[in-house]
């Protein structure tokens, strides 16, 4: 994400950001920290999550390593999600996502993103680790696939129109049937998608040139 801090607390209506100032990301991956605006104590705040949620009940923090995404199907009854779900959800803002489609060829990357280049926030959730050390994670809740990204793969990432952001942050708000209705495919005319270069299928590889079409 590259998007300057500004902008976002003007699109989120963030209350309080980090004292460090957000870095430029172009491939982010799970396990790194990701940004994430939470309600707590009456504010939405902007906090650096570990993507990959870890349950407060884990005896073993690296449990969130397989834990970076939730089924909109089955978040509001998991066992690791449900509690989360109820009353910890979060937007994890982003500019853009990746997706892999297979071919003969191997996996072929793409670059999704709105069409107008604005920020946008996937439906999250997060916890509160704690033994001996603090971690705060979460995870991204996944949906069926709309028609753009069904050309690339049969889900993809909820994204939450704006309308919905208040609700979906409210830790009072906890009507399960309202809550799932939220988690939609988001429409196809709003978003592109291209082919990049395999070379973003590497982490390290974070500069602008990730994200230029493929040759």
């Amino acid at each position: 994400m590259k998007t300057q801090p500004d902008v976002l607390a003007e699109r989120f209506d963030i209350d309080e950001f980090p004292s460090s100032p957000l870095p430029p990301s172009y491939n982010i991956a799970p396990t790194q920290k990701v940004a994430a605006v939470v309600a707590e104590d009456g504010k939405r705040q902007l906090r650096m999550l570990h993507w990959g949620l870890i349950p407060s009940w884990a005896k073993d923090p690296t449990i969130g390593n397989k834990m970076i995404n939730a089924r909109a199907e089955t978040v509001a009854e998991k066992p690791s999600f449900r509690g989360a779900f109820k009353a910890r959800r979060c937007l994890i803002i982003a500019d853009r996502f990746y997706e892999w489609r297979k071919t003969d060829s191997g996996k072929q990357p793409y670059h999704v993103k709105m069409e107008d280049g604005s920020p946008f926030a996937f439906a999250g959730l997060w916890e509160t680790w704690k033994n001996g050390e603090e971690i705060r994670s979460c995870a991204i809740i996944t949906t069926g696939a709309n028609d753009l990204m069904n050309e690339i793969h049969h889900r993809m990432p909820v994204i939450l129109p704006p309308e919905n952001y208040g609700v979906w942050l409210d830790p009072d708000f906890d009507e399960k049937g309202a809550l799932v209705d939220l988690l939609k495919p988001y429409p196809s005319d709003e978003m592109e998608a291209y082919a990049v270069s395999r070379r973003v299928n590497r982490s390290l590889n974070n500069e602008p040139s990730v994200v230029e079409p493929a040759a």
